[in-house]
């Protein structure tokens, strides 16, 4: 655990954990704009004809689950257009954009996968007030600000939504794929006062795409104010009378359910001991690529965290490569691996300076109120939101580049075409034991180095760079490794969180001395630092045994060695 905070001391000030500083926004966004981000919780259900039953037994729950009156909307009629790369890359991955008009949403959606049953949904109107700045920019172009409206009525993509997708589109065009119509009926469930708990509709859709027609029947139900547990009570209701659990998420896969793998089909065996290390090795990579797509909108979005989980993604993508180069050939990805530290590098700009400023606007209330004169807090915050507004700025520029795109496109080369070793074919057991275990030791050198250094600040970093390598290479391995791994993960990790607060230590006392230097020479006040504040320190004797736990995976049967 971090040391307490004391007195005065600049250490005390920055030594809250690295994992609790996820709370503030990266403020990246180029100007107000008029989209709307919605999370819908939704469970769809097939029907075999007519949404009538379906909609009477929801309409009788009134009475149960909270549910106070149900009320009936009104027949909508709803025309959409669903955009997508000629080869379905949005779809592929779970993501829909369309253009609909008619109903309350009309305009355009975009809707993004965001965890099991749960999307999040960008709306913007078909017309957005004029002179309103784009909150997304062409390639090459971030940070620039333009007249035009966010969302076009001419059938155009907005470039706002183009660009929350870039990742998945790579630069493709975007164009119709299917033209839907649907009449819906919607009944609302409400509690005691008026407020709408869940929605669930009714719809008959025509879809028509160049693989031709097709009509069904469905139904929707999606949570408003209500818990899971409605959900629940709503998806009995609902199977009383014949709805079941749809076949596909969307009306688009639905619809082009013939150019399209089956659900399910790219189904695995789960991973164990005896599966072949290319096999372990390439499906933690498989998450990791997924995730850098993954948070790629929600960074363009200004989402908290996402700067930090897409980091997270790209450096456990290139610890793996590093780590198991004798299953994928190490000098064949080098080249791959300089890029994934480079857009890491590039992230990495924005996220300290977010952990920074959190830490130290946190901490400040520690110092007696003697010690600090003049708007310190003021100071501290102005410094940082300089610093992330130009961060944020290079962060977008990186990500509407072409190096990033040839980056993924690499990484999906990598996946498809591995540069595979001998050994790769090998019980994952036997073959991954190894590197996990060099690891570790590299670890407990890097720790033991630290008392001698001649700078103890440098080599400290050091080892939480070791560190972070022998967490991600246990991690990696666990589906091989079984409890050996995760417990080498869970260490690694720890002894992470405990070097990553010292080295934030030793970055804020530069800062600090700096905004300390400028006030002295103005007359905005100055941060009053005593004159025997120790330079930061590992923690003390009670953390130690933390370092000494670590050891390098024993050889057991888990492991096959």
């Amino acid at each position: 655990m971090p040391v307490p905070p004391s007195a005065g001391s600049l250490q005390g000030m920055v030594m809250c954990s690295r994992e609790d500083c996820r709370v503030g926004r990266l403020r990246i966004r180029r100007g107000r704009n008029v989209a709307t981000v919605v999370r819908e919780i939704e469970r769809k259900y097939d029907l075999d004809a007519g949404g009538s039953a379906a909609l009477d037994a929801v309409q009788a729950m009134t009475g149960t689950a909270g549910v106070a009156a149900a009320s009936q909307q009104g027949e909508q009629l709803l025309d959409a257009v669903y955009y997508d790369t000629a080869d379905l890359r949005l779809i592929r991955t779970g993501v829909t954009l369309q253009r609909r008009t008619g109903g309350e949403d009309a305009g355009w959606n975009l809707k993004l996968p965001a965890g099991a049953e749960t999307r999040d949904e960008v709306r913007l109107p078909l017309a957005a007030p004029a002179g309103t700045p784009a909150a997304g920019t062409a390639p090459g172009t971030a940070g620039k600000r333009t007249a035009a409206p966010h969302a076009r009525d001419d059938g155009a993509v907005p470039e706002e939504l183009a660009a929350l997708i870039r990742a998945y589109t790579r630069g493709a065009a975007l164009a119709p794929v299917m033209h839907t119509q649907t009449s819906r009926r919607v009944v609302r469930l409400l509690d005691g006062a008026g407020q709408t708990l869940a929605e669930i509709t009714a719809d008959h859709v025509s879809a028509e795409s160049a693989d031709g027609s097709a009509s069904w029947d469905e139904i929707e139900a999606e949570l408003v104010a209500g818990g899971p547990a409605l959900l629940t009570v709503i998806d009995t209701q609902l199977r009383r009378v014949g709805a079941r659990p749809a076949a596909t998420g969307t009306k688009l896969r639905r619809a082009l359910a013939g150019r399209l793998p089956p659900i399910g089909a790219a189904h695995e065996l789960p991973l164990t001991r005896h599966s072949p290390a290319a096999e372990v090795v390439l499906a933690y990579l498989r998450d990791q690529v997924a995730a850098i797509s993954r948070y790629d909108p929600l960074v363009r979005r200004d989402e908290p965290d996402a700067v930090h989980q897409m980091r997270v993604a790209t450096r456990r993508a290139r610890s793996a490569l590093q780590a198991f180069g004798s299953i994928i050939d190490r000098e064949a990805t080098r080249p791959l691996c300089a890029e994934l530290k480079w857009l890491a590098a590039t992230l990495g700009q924005a996220r300290d300076s977010e952990v920074m400023l959190h830490r130290l606007t946190a901490d400040l209330t520690a110092i007696p109120p003697t010690l600090v004169t003049g708007p310190v807090e003021a100071r501290i915050t102005a410094h940082f939101t300089a610093e992330l507004a130009q961060a944020g700025k290079t962060a977008l520029a990186a990500l509407d580049g072409r190096r990033y795109l040839r980056l993924l496109d690499d990484l999906d080369v990598l996946l498809v075409r591995p540069p595979l070793t001998p050994l790769a074919e090998r019980r994952s057991g036997t073959v991954l034991a190894k590197p996990v275990r060099r690891a570790a030791r590299r670890l407990l050198r890097a720790l033991a180095a630290v008392p001698a250094a001649e700078n103890r600040d440098a080599a400290i970093h050091e080892a939480r760079k070791a560190a972070k390598r022998a967490r991600y290479a246990a991690e990696a391995a666990v589906p091989a490794l079984g409890s050996t791994g995760s417990r080498q993960a869970a260490e690694a990790k720890d002894l992470q969180q405990l070097l990553g607060d010292h080295h934030d230590s030793v970055v804020a006392r530069t800062v600090l001395l700096d905004l300390a230097g400028k006030a002295r020479g103005g007359r905005g006040g100055h941060l009053h630092l005593r004159p025997d504040v120790p330079a930061p320190s590992l923690p003390g004797r009670q953390h130690r045994a933390s370092f000494a736990t670590l050891r390098g995976p024993r050889r057991d049967r888990t492991m096959g060695c």
